[in-house]
């Protein structure tokens, strides 16, 4: 086999290494790094080499892969449109040859001395390439940059002849970057579309549960309304504290809605004082003994139970989520134990009932945001999902974790901690 012979061969073997590396499921800096390493093994002229890509926002090329370079440090250089090979064979959009020394340093005159400076100390020299091959990095319209050769032995010089197959690898790189950005840009109508699908979800789960309220107050108050009924008035009396109870209902999904609001745009103002733990829980505790006749709350807290830093608004509000959810999820009744426990370092408090508990799947995504647990025994539960997420935001904004210990159907512990000292910096 002649010389052209073995070069052909030895250029296609190149090309179909590059292809299959370029095939590989890896992440684009990955592979382009891959393809350089191949690169270099192949093409015995090149002493060093980068993958020049254009940078839209900052309006300069960067380096994205290279051999022969210090990879950190040429990182930090910013080529400008036509500056140096780079910028001229991009503007030019053709494949270029710098055949002698001084080709190479006519088309580098122009890079600005900090370029240079750093290309100097990426290299380990401030020689520059006897001769150099640079090819458009480009598919069909769209541009992404440009692949550098550099020869720095005089012995080994490009020609001609290479530079159709630098030109086949420059487009082999462009198909890999074109395929990654497609895919980038198919991630991402893929999660707006399960957004919207997701806010259409979240949407109609409100409607509905904001409907049930609406309507038991809608109904009741029209049965009063009849002028050919007479209801007695323990009858009025029933229907006003069932529209009452709807009301409170309501009044306690839009304020969940407001306060996700708050947590959303990280608008949770702490007003930081002493706290009780004990009291706020007697407090919730008679809540949930005035709102369901089924349940029986417990306090159980030591003696001597210390004070916390805390805002008592939040703080309460966690309680009440945590309670709210104990009843709703507990509708056979039974106990509610509200207990305390006294660490070295914080405090625990947690919320036991007796109810119908959460299966393992269930448990890790109960704090997200509109997370409900399904089951044939909690589809008439009314709720927006916000409750525990609503919880655990206030509880970390306090410098505090909060998780949960359940199985089904032996009943649901919710704990909390809160720090026996305020952290630095917690109030915001």
């Amino acid at each position: 086999m002649d010389i052209v012979g073995e070069r052909l061969t030895a250029e296609l073997e190149a090309l179909t290494e590059v292809a299959k590396t370029l095939a590989a499921p890896v992440e684009l800096p990955e592979l382009l790094e891959a393809v350089m390493n191949t690169i270099v093994r192949v093409l015995e002229q090149a002493d060093v080499g980068a993958i020049m890509l254009w940078d839209h926002a900052a309006g300069v090329f960067r380096s994205a892969a290279a051999f022969g370079y210090d990879l950190g440090i040429l990182k930090e250089m910013g080529l400008r449109a036509g500056e140096s090979i780079t910028g001229k064979v991009f503007d030019s959009g053709q494949a270029r040859l710098l055949g002698t020394p001084q080709d190479v340093a006519q088309a580098m005159a122009d890079m600005r001395p900090f370029n240079r400076e750093v290309m100097a100390r990426s290299i380990g020299s401030d020689m520059l390439p006897h001769s150099a091959v640079a090819a458009p990095i480009a598919a069909g319209k769209a541009k992404f940059g440009v692949l550098v050769l550099e020869a720095l032995d005089d012995h080994r010089q490009f020609t001609d002849e290479n530079l159709s197959f630098v030109q086949t690898l420059a487009d082999l790189v462009a198909l890999a970057i074109e395929r990654d950005r497609l895919e980038v840009r198919a991630d991402a109508v893929r999660e707006a579309r399960r957004g919207d699908r997701l806010r259409s979800e979240i949407m109609a789960t409100l409607s509905h549960e904001l409907r049930m309220p609406l309507a038991t107050i809608k109904g009741y108050s029209t049965a009063m309304l009849m002028d050919e009924v007479r209801w007695s008035e323990e009858k009025r009396k029933e229907f006003l504290q069932l529209i009452e109870e709807a009301c409170n209902e309501m009044e306690g999904m839009i304020q969940d809605i407001l306060d996700s609001s708050l947590i959303e745009v990280d608008q949770i103002s702490l007003e930081c004082q002493a706290l009780r733990l004990p009291s706020i829980a007697g407090e919730v505790a008679l809540e949930v003994q005035h709102r369901s006749e089924i349940h029986r709350p417990v306090v159980d807290f030591p003696e001597n139970f210390p004070i916390v830093q805390g805002d008592s608004r939040w703080i309460k509000q966690v309680f009440r989520n945590i309670a709210d959810n104990a009843v709703k999820y507990s509708p056979g009744g039974g106990l509610i134990v509200i207990k305390g426990e006294v660490r070295p370092s914080d405090v625990v408090v947690s919320v036991a009932d007796q109810g119908i508990g959460i299966s393992s799947e269930d448990v890790i995504p109960l704090f997200e945001k509109y997370f409900r647990v399904r089951s044939a025994s909690t589809l008439h539960v009314a709720g927006t999902g916000l409750g525990l997420p609503i919880a655990r935001a206030i509880v970390e904004a306090h410098g505090g974790r909060i998780w949960v210990e359940s199985k089904a159907g032996e009943g649901t512990t919710i704990l909390f901690s809160l720090p026996r000292q305020r952290p630095s910096g917690s109030e915001r």
